[in-house]
């Protein structure tokens, strides 16, 4: 799996990071998993042709004791298995990792 990782954090700060994401909305059904939803003009063209019968889609973020992870698949949440799942794109990519950098460092400036 590709993914995107943040460590060494202290605990203060992923607490803070999970706040901010439940904050903005970003939920799974699982604990500590986050789904960051694709914005639409960024998706492929299959994913636009799957959005009814697949969509949304989504990132997969998720926070350890001091990490955080950030999976570069772009997945539905409407199903397991499709040829709409990919990973990302040079545009989806950097928008996901530019999100989560200025996420991060906004937690960094307010903890001074």
């Amino acid at each position: 799996m590709r993914s995107y990782v943040i460590d060494e954090l202290v605990p203060e700060d992923i607490k803070k990071i999970s706040d901010s994401l439940k904050e903005k909305g970003f939920h799974s059904p699982l604990k500590d998993i986050f789904w960051i939803e694709v914005p639409e003009n960024l998706l492929t063209s299959i994913q636009r042709d799957h959005l009814s019968s697949c969509g949304p889609y989504v990132f997969s973020l998720e926070l350890g004791k001091n990490w955080l992870k950030l999976e570069l698949l772009v997945r539905p949440t409407g199903r397991i298995r499709c040829s709409c799942i990919s990973y990302a794109t040079d545009a989806q990519r950097n928008y996901i990792i530019n999100l989560i950098e200025q996420l991060y460092s906004s937690i960094l400036e307010n903890s001074k």
